[in-house]
């Protein structure tokens, strides 16, 4: 049986990542998931943050071809409710960022991860399915679909929201659904997108375009009711092009649709631990939510850099790390998808007082530059806000520590 010190289970974003921030630590790592998946044509928004961290990966040469820059994020009252909310422009450089962050297409992000992972000698890449886990005191034995059987003293659960490392770890879930479907698709379009992402708030969900590379091309996420998502998904191309064109109030011009619409029914899911023992859980196997905001894999990654700091402290051995990196993720996962299921809901609330508090909200954050900076640095990177009011102070009293 061959031996590793980490396992990871899952080869899609988060797994990918894992393994090549793990392996660059010294650890031998296999990677174990079916190499055939469809072409995923969705998207993906990184925060800078994150696009520091895969920049240390010694990623970020090759993905910056594809990827364009968010320099402005712009929120539009898309309802036609009695309180509406005045538009809010969150601009990068109010937080003296060049850009929030980077909209990257999965496709050739993925490609471009396999190609590396391929090339790299600590990771042992097997293309088959995890079929039975079981747990020991020195860390696990993991018996595959192909016959083969491994052994390691770390676990890392990246398969996705039906995690089988989840489930065969006894790890429970809440899961919630929403009465919504995303509808998702990239479009050309007349007018430049000036690297600004736009968020129509509507009765139905978020309708949000972000921009992508050349200027005149933008990915598109429309939720909306399964319903009518449907119904939008059958129509002919150009018929559809004008409802997106309608629906963005021809803020970019003539709309014409280059990617057949894929529909993801919206629900919520959340593990009631992320580790325990020798396993521990990242991406969309701890906790999944709407695409609102672009937490998604934004929260996954710092999944992946915790247990990447955990990995490395002494004190932390592989086969007992899973309570430990439980304890370090509570917080952000919890707050996350409170937000993000909080936002959502007010969107669909008939609830007059729930739309004037969020239509309150949007406004102070129109009006008051200070609290829109906390927002904006609090998106990038949690606690980001704290960390600019200490280099704040130290800037103020030279030589003293804040």
């Amino acid at each position: 049986m061959e031996a590793f010190d980490i396992a990871i289970v899952g080869a899609g974003l988060a797994g990918s990542l894992a393994a090549l921030a793990l392996a660059d630590s010294g650890r031998r790592v296999a990677l174990i998931a079916p190499a055939a998946r469809p072409h995923d044509g969705r998207t993906t928004a990184l925060m800078a943050q994150s696009i520091d961290f895969v920049k240390e990966l010694g990623l970020w040469e090759e993905i910056a071809k594809v990827a364009a820059p968010l320099e402005t994020m712009r929120i539009l009252d898309g309802t036609s409710r009695l309180f509406r909310a005045p538009p809010v422009n969150f601009r990068s450089s109010e937080v003296g960022l060049p850009a929030f962050g980077y909209n990257i297409p999965n496709a050739p992000f993925l490609d471009d991860l396999e190609q590396r992972i391929a090339q790299h000698e600590a990771i042992s890449r097997f293309d088959t399915a995890l079929e039975t886990l079981s747990l020991r005191a020195d860390g696990a034995e993991l018996q595959l679909a192909d016959g083969r059987a491994i052994s390691a003293r770390l676990v890392v659960g990246a398969d996705g929201r039906r995690s089988e490392v989840r489930r065969q770890s006894d790890i429970a879930v809440r899961n919630w659904t929403y009465p919504q479907t995303a509808l998702v698709l990239n479009f050309a379009h007349e007018l430049p997108h000036g690297n600004i992402s736009t968020e129509f708030h509507t009765e139905s969900g978020p309708f949000t375009q972000v921009p992508l590379p050349g200027g005149r091309r933008s990915s598109l996420v429309w939720v909306l009711s399964p319903t009518e998502a449907e119904a939008k998904r059958s129509l002919p191309l150009e018929e559809l092009s004008r409802a997106v064109e309608d629906r963005m109030q021809s803020l970019l011009g003539k709309v014409s649709i280059d990617t057949p619409p894929q529909a993801f029914p919206l629900s919520g899911m959340q593990a009631v631990r992320f580790g325990k023992g020798c396993v521990v859980l990242v991406g969309e196997a701890a906790h999944a939510f709407p695409p609102i905001g672009a937490q998604g894999l934004n929260l996954s990654l710092r999944d992946v850099m915790a247990l990447r700091e955990l990995a490395a402290t002494p004190g932390h051995p592989l086969e007992t790390i899973g309570e430990a990196f439980d304890r370090k993720r509570r917080a952000d996962v919890q707050s996350r998808t409170a937000s993000v299921d909080l936002l959502n809901r007010s969107l669909l609330s008939n609830f007059l007082p729930v739309q004037i508090l969020r239509t309150a909200g949007l406004h102070l954050l129109s009006v008051i530059g200070p609290l829109r900076s906390v927002v904006m640095r609090e998106g990038v990177e949690p606690g980001g806000s704290l960390k600019a009011l200490r280099e704040s102070l130290r800037e103020r009293v030279p030589g003293q520590q804040a």
